[in-house]
């Protein structure tokens, strides 16, 4: 059967992936100044264009804030350079592995080395950082990078095309274009590597893309993230932070709280309380620029539906406003929204959210919040709050997830020193910090064998010797 013609730009990415791949191959290995200096460009191109890339991603968004991007992105990328430069030269350095007795005075050494050409799939609601974060660890552990970025970020993606291309010749790092037939293609291509964060629906097609090559894949996806408010909670406190952590980005943030769990006798106080710090933070003015639009009329609409359906199911709708009212829907400004008695046959109880409305689900029992995590899907991320620690850690050893903030949300995912990734429907594989470093380099375990080892007392033919040797062999194991 002949094979089904290739656009322009699909020829041209598999010639671009192609000469990158030629040179992982025949190239050395990129020496540690080759590494910092890499390192020192990419911190250039985000420093020196920061006010654009805000500017850039306002625009594609309708509107954020540029306090947003500066904390939520700018800032992270910059400080996973500072400590990836700060760390690389120990990074790199060969690892000391023990050595079994029986092979002593033998030696083991972990060895990193590169794997090679680097994909990143990247998404559009954290562009820069969800770009670019995965880019540093994938530089320090001395690789070339081609980057495919989001069609819903097109300022952002031919601003970042443009800084890249300055900074870097096309052979360390590549950014592509947007258009859909390279999309289809950029998973398919033979990479070393390939990073894809996202939804979990793209993150399967994604994957079964990349197992044609047998091409190992970081997932960053979502899911349901929940919030476990205990009964030993303040519940104003928990109520201020969950309300940040939700509408950050007017909730379009993969580990945004999902929905609540709070005791039932709690739940009208909790409600209320959120709804007043939701206020508090961004008032009930569409036209407040701290808060962030929705990403596009489509998403716009979805959120909607979402609203409609629980409200004809029987919930309780918490809004700052309508969120048909023109004032909000011209700007795709969704008002806070706040859905009390959620029940499972609801669609925003099925499906993730990705925007600012928050179920609140009420429960009797302490063993319930458990045991309904437990039901579905492994999430990305887990908050709980109280000050009980019996309670907490019965929560932390019972359930699993990517990553967990106590008496917080969102903060697990930016410290430097923890992996970032997700488990089970969540996404697989982590990045950040050395984490980073490994998953993208190949650790090479290498064994040196000692003269004066007796290995070759294993060798036929077989005779005493051997009899001896298993015994001991034996002995030590």
């Amino acid at each position: 059967m002949d094979q089904p013609l290739k656009s322009p730009g699909q020829n041209a990415l598999e010639d671009a992936f192609h000469r990158l791949f030629e040179l992982t191959r025949s190239a050395p290995a990129p020496t540690l100044a080759e590494r910092l200096d890499r390192l020192s460009r990419l911190r250039a191109a985000v420093s020196e264009n920061e006010s654009r890339f805000e500017q850039a991603i306002s625009a594609d968004f309708g509107h954020r804030s540029s306090i947003e991007t500066a904390i939520a992105e700018t800032l992270l990328v910059l400080g996973e350079i500072k400590h990836a430069a700060k760390h690389l030269k120990k990074w790199m350095a060969p690892r000391r592995i023990s050595t079994a007795l029986q092979f002593m005075p033998a030696k083991n050494r972990l060895i990193p080395q590169p794997l090679g050409v680097v994909g990143i799939i990247a998404p559009w609601n954290y562009p820069l950082q969800l770009t670019l974060a995965p880019a540093v660890g994938a530089l320090a552990a001395g690789n070339r990078i081609m980057i495919k970025p989001s069609e819903l970020a097109p300022r952002f993606s031919a601003l970042l095309r443009d800084v890249i291309a300055a900074k870097f010749d096309a052979t360390e790092i590549m950014v592509t274009g947007i258009d859909e037939d390279i999309a289809k293609a950029f998973a398919s291509l033979p990479f070393d590597h390939l990073i894809f964060t996202g939804s979990t629906r793209v993150g399967r097609l994604v994957a079964e893309a990349a197992g044609r090559n047998l091409t190992p894949v970081t997932l960053e996806l979502g899911g349901k993230s929940p919030v476990i408010i205990d009964r030993s909670a303040d519940l104003d406190q928990a109520a201020a932070r969950i309300a940040y952590g939700k509408l950050l980005n007017a909730g379009q943030t993969c580990i945004a709280p999902d929905y609540a769990l709070v005791p039932e006798a709690s739940v009208q106080a909790f409600a209320d309380k959120l709804e007043g710090h939701m206020r508090r933070m961004y008032g009930a003015n569409p036209g407040n620029a701290d808060y962030t639009s929705i990403v596009s009329d489509r998403h716009y609409a979805r959120l909607q539906g979402l609203v409609a359906d629980a409200a004809a199911k029987g919930a309780r709708i918490l809004q700052a406003a309508k969120s048909d009212d023109p004032a909000w829907q011209s700007k795709r400004k969704f008002p806070p929204t706040i859905v009390v008695g959620a029940t499972p046959d609801m669609n925003i109880m099925q499906e993730e959210i990705f925007g600012p409305l928050l179920p609140v689900v009420g429960y009797k029992d302490a063993g319930e919040p458990v045991a309904h995590i437990n039901k579905h899907d492994r999430p990305l991320a887990l908050y709980w709050f109280g000050t009980d620690d019996t309670a907490r850690d019965e929560v932390l050893s019972r359930t699993v997830s990517g990553g967990v903030t106590v008496n917080d949300c969102l903060f697990h995912f930016t410290q430097v020193y923890q992996p970032m990734g997700g488990v089970g429907a969540s996404g697989t594989g982590a990045y950040h910090g050395e984490w980073g470093f490994n998953n993208l380099s190949k650790l090479k375990p290498v064994f040196y064998r000692s003269p004066l080892n007796r290995l070759a007392d294993l060798y036929p033919p077989y005779g005493a010797k051997i009899a001896w040797l298993q015994k001991m062999l034996r002995w030590m194991s």
